[in-house]
């Protein structure tokens, strides 16, 4: 009875050996595999290392999968945001670990199907698509897709007031450039057949373009926002990121990434202006500086969307715009610390008018 007893143990303990050994034998090589895969995404030892660890914090199952993983790599941020916060901002090496986790994040988004492949046919482009079309002699007006078929587009008559009304569209040869939303700018020309009514809406039937051209590809990826924030003319070449005490023109950034932002304002502008915006976020000021690379003008609003053209930022302030383009910030924000009141910047036509007085 005693020898058998003591057989069960040692067969027991001999298996009990053998699977911790076989198990840490697969710990062993699935750490190889991270470390593997963080070499082939770019990291350097250094950081691979501060992954293994993150990865480990954020108790992923598979630590590797936030090589290939958006959610998994997502978790992991966030968890480190969570401590930089904590830790008052962090120094200089934390800051610059997270800007290369971001840059990987970005890597992933740009890398998805519809971002990278684009279009290759005027088929393609969705209702409701806005357009910029510009007339030989004539200039460049706004319209928009309101209806795409086999055959032709249907696209939105201009209404410009500067047009006398017996002007006729038909016959005209148009170019037609349009932004696609996280994708690229397209170029076509075109050619208009006739003048109709679609949809309620006076339209113009165009030819679909024989060539599509993608010229400028996406650098970045933006978030939608609808931020109350302060614009400030710069003069020359200068670049500023310190914070304004005091209140500048009025006006909301509608969208944000960290190569920069399009902001409304009242009035007009002009491509070229040299301009800081500041906002907040996260409960912190940020400041953008930066050129007006182009803009949208509504006349019957009066109103610009202006986009603009980032200066190189601080990798903090990168870092935190980043947090909320990828989504890793709180939701809410707090009063301006400079009195910026939502209330205030609705108010965007008389303050923001004087960007036009300052850039015509």
């Amino acid at each position: 009875m005693v020898i058998t007893i003591l057989i069960i143990i040692i067969v027991v303990s001999a298996g009990l050996i053998f699977f911790l050994s076989w198990s840490n034998k697969d710990k062993k090589k699935s750490w190889v595999q991270f470390f593997a895969r963080g070499k082939d995404a770019g990291f350097s030892f250094k950081e691979i290392e501060l992954l293994r660890r993150l990865a480990t914090k954020t108790a992923l199952e598979d630590p590797s999968s936030l090589f290939w993983s958006q959610s998994q790599l997502d978790m992991c941020i966030r968890n480190m945001v969570r401590s930089v916060r904590l830790a008052g901002g962090g120094d200089q090496g934390t800051q610059d670990f997270l800007s290369k986790l971001y840059d990987y994040r970005k890597k992933i988004e740009m890398e998805k199907p519809r971002i990278k492949n684009g279009i290759t046919s005027t088929r393609q482009i969705d209702e409701g698509q806005p357009l910029r079309i510009l007339v030989s002699g004539q200039g460049v007006f706004n319209s928009s897709v309101v209806k795409n078929i086999g055959q032709y587009l249907t696209i939105a008559r201009p209404n410009n007031p500067k047009l006398p009304i017996s002007f006729s569209w038909t016959g005209l040869k148009l170019s037609v450039y349009f932004w696609r939303e996280d994708d690229a700018g397209y170029v076509f020309d075109t050619e208009v057949q006739d003048e109709v009514f679609s949809k309620g809406t006076a339209s113009l039937k165009v030819g679909h373009g024989e060539s599509l051209f993608r010229t400028q590809k996406r650098r970045s990826v933006r978030v939608k926002t609808h931020k109350p924030a302060f614009l400030y003319i710069l003069n020359g070449d200068e670049a500023s990121d310190n914070i304004e005490v005091h209140p500048g023109l009025k006006c909301f950034v509608e969208d944000l990434s960290d190569s920069g932002c399009a902001v409304l304002i009242g009035g007009r502008a002009a491509v070229g202006l040299r301009i800081k915006v500041q906002f907040i976020l996260d409960n912190a000021p940020i400041c953008i500086s930066g050129m007006v690379r182009s803009l949208d003008y509504n006349e019957d609003t009066n109103r610009s969307l202006i986009h603009i053209e980032a200066d190189p930022m601080a990798v903090e302030t990168r870092n935190h715009i980043l947090g909320e383009v990828f989504g890793m910030l709180p939701e809410e924000d707090e009063e301006f610390p400079f009195r910026m009141l939502d209330e205030e910047a609705e108010n965007t036509g008389d303050d923001a008018s004087a960007v036009a007085g300052n850039a015509v």
